[in-house]
C-alpha cells in the first residue's frame, strides 16, 4: 500500500469521513520524482463537532503517527465539521508555492536572515 492510500484508509476508518481528499503535493517541492512526502488533507467529519482546531490536528497526527515518523515530511490539514464545510463554500484552500531549499542551504539561510532583518 502506498503512503497516500494508507493515509486515506486510516483517516476514513478512524473518523468516518463525510468527505476526504488526500492530495500528494510532493511534486511541488524539492524532492525526487514519485515521492510521497508532502500531502494536503481535506477532511469533513462529525467527529470534529465541538472539538477545537488544535485538538483536531492532534487527532489526525495520532492516527497518522507511523506515517509522520517515517515517509511524510509535511502534512497540510484542512479539517471541518459538516456545518463548517457547508459554510466554507466547500472549497479547499490552495497550497502556497514551495520556496525551495532548506534552512541548511546557504541561499535559504541568507533569505531567512534577510527576512529577520526586515
Amino acid at each position: 500500500m502506498n503512503v497516500q492510500n494508507a493515509i486515506e484508509t486510516k483517516l476514513n476508518h478512524a473518523l468516518e469521513a463525510a468527505l476526504l481528499a488526500v492530495e500528494n503535493e510532493s511534486h511541488m517541492h524539492s524532492v525526487p520524482p514519485n515521492s510521497e512526502t508532502h500531502f494536503k488533507v481535506t477532511l469533513v467529519s462529525g467527529a470534529f463537532d465541538g472539538v477545537m482546531k488544535v485538538r483536531r490536528h492532534q487527532m489526525v497526527y495520532k492516527i497518522l503517527a507511523d506515517e509522520m515518523a517515517g515517509p511524510v515530511h509535511a502534512l497540510a490539514l484542512h479539517l471541518y465539521t459538516p456545518e463548517e464545510w457547508a459554510e466554507s463554500g466547500q472549497a479547499t484552500p490552495d497550497s502556497p508555492n514551495c520556496m525551495g531549499g532548506s534552512k541548511g542551504d546557504a541561499s535559504m539561510a541568507e533569505k531567512l536572515k534577510q527576512g529577520a532583518d526586515s
